[in-house]
């Protein structure tokens, strides 16, 4: 049975909601499932590019599975969050090779890929496949606590289930995919964190946080552990054209993407190279420059350091499994947006 928020929400959805985007109303599940993942923490104007250029490379998933890894790590870069891409490699490959590319039909089989949560299994059963899925992002919990006036912390285990249930019973079962894209639209463009469109909200009338004025309250999220603080000063050892370089193996940030010789410190350096040079390279170096301090910040570190580049006449055994490659042919690697950063910088 429709509710009031429901019918209202497919109101909006139908009368106002004109927010374009590539992946409306597409239905194969692959593109749906990519999109999906590109959209986790990142920004729509952000992952709308990514996607396009990534449907034009890979346009199905044996096109992605058979990829070469490094070409994929090298189209994702500057998106983050790299895990996302190891996983969907991985996921891509199992479709393609075991599955012979056919997509998991329902919400608990897709649940089991890797790399897939309820939210993504959820859209990809509800948008694919039109099963009855409800979909539970920022955007929906925000909705729902703001119109039923839940205080709730969203990111606790009780809220988490309270919300899943509660977005479950509102779903309309018959427009499982039209009513999950109009909610998560609802929350981007509506009924957004900062700065709500109250005035000219089609659920103000019945919305719990605004008929008692605490919209800007809602919703409640517990307080996450402090963030952890690294510095890292990276060293570019020249010998000739050629420079040190590595792939990050440790599971860590940035797994799978490429760095400079690393010199990791638990708190700020003001000549990292002093002691650090001398033992490495067991030859004499010439610093021929030093970036001004840089920083990153993710999700639970923040990333702090400089670049270093040093100049030596001939190759060293540098520990950590570092090669040299080409200065050339850096713009093939996939680097952290850290490096990216700094690299820019130099042209």
């Amino acid at each position: 049975m429709e509710t009031d928020f429901t019918l209202n929400l497919l109101k909006w959805n139908e009368n106002a909601n004109r927010r374009p985007m590539p992946w409306k109303g597409e239905t194969d599940p692959y593109r749906v499932w990519l999109s999906e993942v590109m959209l986790q923490q990142t920004r729509v104007e952000q992952g709308w590019a990514y996607y396009e250029k990534f449907i034009k490379t890979f346009p199905t998933v044996h096109d992605l599975a058979a990829a070469p890894e490094k070409q994929v790590f090298k189209m994702w870069e500057g998106l983050g969050y790299y895990s996302r891409c190891r996983n969907l490699l991985v996921t891509a490959k199992y479709i393609s090779f075991e599955l012979d590319g056919k997509f998991p039909g329902t919400y608990v089989d897709i649940l089991k890929l890797k790399g897939i949560g309820p939210y993504t299994a959820a859209a990809i059963a509800s948008f694919a496949f039109n099963e009855a899925k409800a979909v539970v992002d920022g955007n929906v919990q925000r909705v729902l606590a703001r119109y039923f006036g839940l205080s709730t912390p969203i990111n606790s285990p009780q809220g988490k289930k309270m919300f899943a249930l509660l977005a479950q019973s509102l779903i309309d079962e018959k427009a499982p995919a039209v009513y999950n894209q109009a909610i998560m639209d609802f929350g981007a463009t509506v009924c957004k964190p900062k700065n709500p469109l109250c005035t000219i909200c089609a659920e103000a009338a019945d919305c719990e946080a605004f008929r008692h004025g605490f919209v800007r309250s809602l919703p409640v999220k517990n307080k996450l552990p402090g963030k952890r603080t690294r510095w890292f000063y990276y060293f570019l050892i020249e010998v000739g054209d050629k420079v040190y370089l590595r792939k990050r193996e440790a599971k860590d940030i940035w797994q799978n993407l490429h760095e400079f010789v690393l010199l990791e410190k638990d708190e700020p350096d003001e000549d990292p190279a002093k002691d650090f040079l001398p033992g490495l390279l067991q030859q004499s170096y010439t610093i021929a420059h030093v970036s001004d301090p840089q920083s990153q910040q993710l999700t639970h570190q923040r990333i702090n350091g400089r670049f270093l580049v040093v100049k030596i006449v001939a190759e060293a055994v540098i520990p950590g499994n570092y090669a040299l490659v080409e200065k050339s042919a850096l713009s093939k690697f996939a680097f952290p947006k850290f490096i990216t950063s700094y690299l820019d910088k130099q042209h």
